[in-house]
């Protein structure tokens, strides 16, 4: 068995880490285990995970109905190619799914990543359009401020200027983008809001083959959650332009926002759904698109008559059991009264830093928390400071944000907070 100090020295030799540089990489803390909401580092430490494992391990580390259901799985099938065969995993994750999603879709492409998923919507989207004889609807519209991930579809319907992939412009696709919603979730609705991206809509229609949005919470692209009726409106606005709709809930899918699904806020259904992230309870990477018996038909019977897309990993039925025993776990539990008392929790653990003169807003949904400061923070210095408090938290530009698990307990959700309170105010 590695040392810890020689798996932070052979991290460092070989290891490239995301958003991170290879020569110069930040500190990095080895990880020995992890149960419930606490990790334990290699020198003993333990840390309130605040993040969730970027918002995925809704359930906590070692959750045990997960580990007896992947037990029970791996000594009859890892997995086997999707391609020609199936098996119960994946039959009865698509049909849960289906049960569970908003009403009208119907059918469920399984993929391995997040990332993938929006790509598998987005192609979704244009063979759509070319199947039904309109291959002149090949653009998308996206929102300023949006992140859909890190893959080339993906990162040309992130935000072209503040996002992180805007080195790569030129070399993606040129999409167009509304300005971000500006009126917040919880605040009196104006109509006016929606304006922009309704004359962007209108003026381009003919060539727009979907919109792609994150419903009612901006993740990585800045944490801002806006107005459901803002939504509500978009959906109005896509019919009347015969234009489909996505909605990419891989960061707010399986209740993070207080509602199973992000959309249901505002009481609509999408053409095409993305989910991620939580799907399996933070165990291992699926992802999945649904879409409706209309779009998966029309791209079925036009040419050629297949969908243009097939992942290695696709339904791995180790991925898909643990996303059943996940799901099963969540309807199984008052995971609304958690998540309500978390966002409690967060409002009064985070108010005092609304008097601190770094901090240029502080705002909550669901088991989300948010502290926006005026200045970017140091990625290199910033976590050492949780870590000595106890707590794991992971800002990046000018976020301080945190997204636990929603098994966390009041008492841990108030250390959690006291340390951010603690780090924040000792910033410049």
């Amino acid at each position: 068995m590695l040392t810890p100090a020689e798996i932070i020295a052979l991290d460092r030799a070989h290891v490239w880490h995301p958003y991170s540089s290879f020569v110069d990489p930040p500190p990095m803390f080895g990880v020995a285990s992890a149960h419930g909401v606490r990790i334990k580092l290699t020198d003993g430490r333990e840390l309130i995970d605040g993040m969730a494992s970027w918002w995925s391990v809704i359930h906590g580390y070692g959750e045990p109905t997960i580990n007896a259901a992947l037990h029970d799985q791996i000594e009859c099938l890892s997995h086997v190619m999707f391609g020609g065969l199936t098996h119960a995993p994946a039959v009865a994750l698509a049909q849960k799914l289906v049960t569970i999603a908003p009403p009208g879709l119907a059918t469920v492409f399984f993929a391995d990543s997040g990332s993938v998923a929006v790509e598998v919507a987005i192609k979704m989207a244009l063979q759509y359009q070319v199947a039904r004889g309109r291959p002149g609807k090949r653009r998308l519209l996206s929102l300023r401020g949006g992140y859909h991930g890190d893959t080339f579809g993906a990162m040309a319907v992130c935000d072209p200027v503040t996002g992180m992939h805007s080195l790569f412009q030129g070399a993606l696709p040129t999409q167009l983008f509304a300005p971000r919603p500006s009126v917040r979730f919880g605040d009196d609705w104006d109509p006016a809001d929606i304006a922009a991206c309704a004359q962007l809509l209108a003026d381009h229609a003919d060539e727009l083959a979907a919109v792609i949005v994150e419903p009612i919470v901006q993740g990585a692209g800045g944490m801002w959650f806006y107005h459901p009726s803002w939504l509500a409106e978009l959906r109005v606005l896509c019919d009347r332009h015969d234009v489909l709709l996505i909605c990419d809930e891989i960061a707010t899918g399986f209740g993070r926002t207080g509602e199973l699904f992000a959309c249901q806020h505002a009481g609509i259904s999408p053409d095409i759904l993305t989910l991620g992230k939580a799907l399996t309870g933070g165990y291992l990477t699926l992802a999945a698109t649904l879409t409706t018996r209309a779009v998966a038909t029309t791209i079925s019977q036009g040419t050629p008559g297949v969908f243009m897309h097939g992942p290695t990993f696709m339904a791995n039925p180790l991925a898909c059991r643990a996303a059943l025993a996940s799901i099963a776990l969540l309807e199984a539990s008052d995971w609304r009264g958690r998540v309500a008392t978390i966002d409690a929790g967060l409002r009064a653990g985070l108010a005092p830093c609304r008097d601190l003169p770094q901090v240029a807003d502080v705002r909550v949904l669901g088991a989300i928390g948010v502290v926006e400061l005026h200045t970017p923070v140091d990625l290199r210095t910033l976590p050492e400071a949780f870590v000595a408090r106890g707590v794991w938290v992971r800002p990046f530009g000018r976020l301080v944000y945190v997204m636990p698990a929603y098994v966390m307990s009041p008492a841990d959700l108030a250390q959690l907070t006291a340390a951010i309170v603690a780090v924040v105010s000792t910033l410049p």
